[in-house]
Order: C-alpha cells, then structure tokens, then sequence
C-alpha cells in the first residue's frame, strides 16, 4: 500500500511490479550458491562430502518426488532425524515443493511423535533408521499414518529395510530440472516446529517465508559471520531450523558439517579434521568440551566460535571455555521468533575487566540484533517498562518480522501470546541499567534442559497417575552438565508413605516419557501451599536451588501431612 500524501510525487508511478517486488524467502539461498560455488564443499558427513552443485540437485529431486507423490501447497511433510546431510536436504526441498516442513525432536517418546504428526496432519514423514521403531510405534495408532520413507544414513551400519520407500529410491523418482513451487506470498508458512511450552500438548509454531529469510539474515549480519564458513552441526536442525542456520550457512557459501552424535570428542575431530570454524551449541555442550579429558581435547588450530542460548550459560563455563581458546558468544530467542535476535553484544571495556567479572557480564541476554525491530522488558499485567535497575522483574516481550505467524489450530494460545501487540516470551528478566536483559525465571515454570524444553505440568501429570502419590509438583534443579533437570517434590498419600522410593517413581516416569523430561531426584514431604492451596513452587525452587537441602530431603518421607 502506498502511504504517501495525495499531493506527493511518490504516490502514483512507483507500484510493485514482477521485477522490483518478490516475496521474500530463504529458499534462493541454494540456487545462488550452487551457481556461483558449484564445486564447493557443501556439506561433510562420515567421512564423505558433497558439493553445492550435488545439494542443488538432490534438494530439487526431493521437491520434484514429493510433488509427484501428490505433496502440494500447504502440505505437511514431516522428518525424524539427527543432524545428516538428508535433514539438510530436507529443510531445502521439501518448501520447495510448497510444502510445509515438520523437523521433529527425535528425543520424543512415541506418543509424543504420534500427537505432533496427527496434529500437523503430516503426508508423508522421512525417519532415520536410528529410529525407525520409534517411528513404527508412532505411526501404529494412527487414523490417517503418513507414508513412511526410510533415511539408511551412511553414518550408520546396514540397518534392516523398513517403510514403504527408501529415500534414495524417492530421490530417484524426482527430476532435477524441476523449477520449483515457490511461496505466492511471503506469508506462507514454510515450517512447523512444535514447542512445549508450559503444557503436556505441544504447541505448533508456524513461521513464515519471510521471517525465516529475515532470520537467516539477521544470524549472519548479528554474529558478522565471514563467507565460507565451516559450521558444525552440534545444534540439532529440529530446533526452530537449527535457528535458521539450514538456511543462513547455506546463503554465507558455507560447508555443512554434520554431526550425528554430540560429544567432546567428535567436536574436537571435526575441528582439527575438517576446519570448523563455527557451531552453535547450548551450556551444555560448552561443560562437556569444558570437563573433557585431556586425551580427548586438542590445542585449537584456529579461532573458533560459539554462539550459545537455550538457557543461562553459567559463568565458570563461559570462563573455562574462553581459556580453551573458544570465542563465545551469548544469545537468547525462543521457537517462536525463528532463532536468536536478542545477543550480549560486547562492550569494548569489558576486555579489561577480570575474568570473572567479563563471564558474568557475558552470561547476560543483552540486547536486541538490528533486525529485530523491538525488545522490552515490561509488567506483564500493564504492558508498562520496568525501570532500567537490574532489579525490577518484568516479562522479555518482543515484536518483530521474525515473530511466528501463530500456533497452528489454537487461536486462543496465539491471541494470547500477542496480547496487548507483543510477543510474550514467558522469560522473566531484569533491565540493567547499561541496557541489556538479563532473565532471572522462567514464568509457567518451563524446564531448559540441554536446551531442552521440558513441561513441568507435563511430568507431574504423570506422576499424578502413580497410585501411591497425592500431591507433585516439579521445578528446576541446576545441574552442571544440563544446566536444569526436573526435581519433584512428592507427597504421598497417607497410606503410602514408606511403600513407594523414589527410584521407583523416577522408574515409573520413564515408563511414560521420554528419559530427558524424567525427575532425576524426588523428594518427598509436604508440599507448601498458600492459604487457597495453591502448591508455592517458588519455595520449591529455593530448596531444589540448594544442593545441601535436596541432599538432605530427597530420599526422607515424612509422616503424612495433618
């Protein structure tokens, strides 16, 4: 629309036209970097690799197979899988069949895959013969089970054939001269990534063409990223896209080094063997290369560099890290603005600064990429700021072209996520004066787990079903591999005290979800309640705060309450 006063020279003469206005995607990425790097190394993987050229094709054969399969416009196409060059592909020709990508956590337990893909009305779902079980499992009670193609990764030994196509073989069906079935409007959704939350149904966030190429861009002008680098994939692709970094890598020229298993040790190899230069990884990542033994490590032959976020990197870590020679940098976003627009941006005093005093200043959120258009910390009932002291707590709100379009099919939680014309993150933060956010609680209790989300009303809906338990309720443990894991506090019922552990519960728990989202203590006694009976989680998180009280009270059942 044109906005210029009726009496201004720019109103007439000057409309969009086929050649000054295109909807606004990632997917061009590819074709610029397969034109002008064919021969370069696009992506690495076990001990093979693949240029630009070869991704190009395979990434339109998918598209191409995926329309002739009768995928179209709008389509759900789901893929279980860890981080291999079919992920990448995925995230590169499944939009370009004008289909919708759903890259799925394969931490999830067989429930939780079978609600996303019935939820998502996925058509057809790619899996990993890592996981192909879980999958069949998944799959099993399904009204309308999607076509189910089998990924044989070369990362892997021969696995048995299952499915009803091998990817190759799908591969095979398409035609590399396809063109493609590009968004008729920037809006159009190109993912759907399915978040937690604070509930036990996921919630499905859905980002547009157009804030997944602002994202991808953002990513690479935020974190001044050269051309050609040599990204290691240690984030997984499910999360949020890798933060967009399927695409970001891509537009940068860069090699893909794919990584289907996280540890010291593989980072360290890739590293010295293929020329890494960058990755992104969660605290927990960065305490596993920081606590690797000395037979693992290797002296870096480059600088390399960190971007890290899912939850508050402790500042020993971030210390010990930099000693090692990694360049970290701290980042903060969420699922549903499509990656990481908020950066602890470093000041050039803070080099001078001791160690300590420099991690905990980098531990910090921060503040706002140049393409994210708003960042406030405000009083989440009157939308007013909170004053810039370091103290007063408000909720991190957000606006910006990067922001979801909305929770697929639940008009209700995204109306109330966009209250009031902001994106409420549900992180609870402090402004400090130098202007940078620093998060001090989570609201509705979300557990960050490895970068992880983990719904503590999820967990204690299933400890809930134990026979024994009357009472659960469950918060954050700091720990120091994981940053937080889930601790419950349990009371049982009168007639149950002493006939139940808490080896069984956390037994019993496993039976019902995924290993991640598990209590790995339980401490049993009375839970605190206001007058209303409402359980005071917050007393909760001071005692699972303190290592000496959980030590004390996790395996003590005291006599039931009144």
């Amino acid at each position: 629309m044109n906005h210029a006063t009726p009496s201004s020279p720019y109103q007439t003469g000057l409309e969009r036209t086929p050649a000054n206005h295109l909807p606004l995607t990632p997917l061009g990425f590819l074709d610029r970097s397969a034109q002008v790097h064919p021969d370069g190394i696009a992506v690495v993987h076990a001990g093979s690799t693949q240029t630009w050229a070869q991704t190009r094709e395979r990434a339109y054969r998918l598209a191409s197979a995926l329309a002739r399969r009768g995928v179209q416009r709008g389509d759900t196409v789901a893929i279980l899988a860890p981080n291999t060059p079919a992920m990448l592909e995925a995230h590169l020709g499944i939009p370009l069949c004008g289909a919708v990508i759903n890259a799925i956590n394969c931490r999830l337990d067989a429930e939780g895959i079978a609600f996303i893909l019935q939820h998502g009305e996925a058509r057809i779902l790619l899996v990993d013969s890592e996981f192909a079980a879980l999958a069949d499992k998944a799959v099993a009670g399904l009204d309308q089970p999607p076509l189910v193609v089998a990924i044989h990764d070369a990362g892997l030994p021969a696995q048995p054939a299952f499915g009803a196509i091998d990817y190759e073989a799908l591969l095979s069906e398409g035609d590399p001269a396809f063109e493609g079935l590009w968004p008729e409007d920037e809006w159009d959704p190109i993912a759907l990534n399915y978040t937690s939350g604070t509930t036990g149904d996921p919630k499905g966030v859905v980002p547009s063409h157009r804030g997944a190429y602002l994202m991808s861009l953002l990513q690479l002008t935020d974190w001044a990223m050269p051309r050609k680098p040599v990204y290691l994939w240690t984030l997984p692709m499910f999360h949020a896209n890798g933060w967009c970094f399927t695409w970001a890598i891509t537009a940068a020229e860069g090699t893909h080094v794919c990584l289907r298993k996280v540890t010291a040790k593989a980072i360290f190899e890739a590293i010295a063997e293929y020329g890494v230069d960058h990755f992104c990884a969660a605290p927990t990542v960065l305490a596993m290369l920081a606590n690797a033994p000395a037979h693992e490590r290797i002296a870096l032959p480059r600088p390399v560099r960190v971007l890290t976020a899912g939850s508050p990197p402790p500042a020993a870590i971030l210390q010990a890290i930099a000693a090692m020679g990694f360049d970290v940098d701290h980042v903060y976003g969420i699922t549903e603005v499509s990656g990481t627009p908020v950066s602890c941006v470093r000041q050039p005093g803070w080099a001078t600064l001791p160690e300590a005093g420099r991690a905990q200043l980098q531990a910090r959120q921060g503040v706002r990429a140049a393409a994210l258009e708003h960042l406030r910390v405000l009083d989440p009932d009157t939308l007013q700021p909170v004053p810039a002291d370091g103290v007063t707590p408000g909720e991190i709100m957000l606006r910006g072209n990067t922001v979801m379009k909305g929770y697929l099919k639940n008009p209700g939680a995204t109306a109330k996520a966009f209250a009031g014309g902001w994106f409420h993150t549900g992180d609870i933060a402090v402004l400090h004066p130098d202007g940078y956010v620093q998060i001090t609680d989570r609201s509705k209790d979300v557990i960050i787990s490895g970068g992880e989300n983990i719904s503590s009303v999820e967990v204690e809906d299933v400890l809930h079903r134990h026979p024994a338990v009357l009472l659960a309720a469950v918060v954050a443990q700091p720990d120091e591999r994981w940053g937080e894991v889930p601790c419950a506090f349990v009371e049982l019922k009168p007639d149950a005290v002493g006939s139940v552990s808490a080896e069984e519960l956390i037994a019993f728990c496993r039976s019902h979800l995924a290993r991640f989202k598990c209590p790995r203590q339980v401490v049993f006694e009375a839970l605190p309640k206001t007058a209303t009976g409402k359980i005071q989680k917050f007393r909760l998180r001071e005692i699972a705060g303190s290592r000496e009280a959980i030590t004390r009270l996790a395996h003590v059942q005291p006599e039931p309450a009144g």
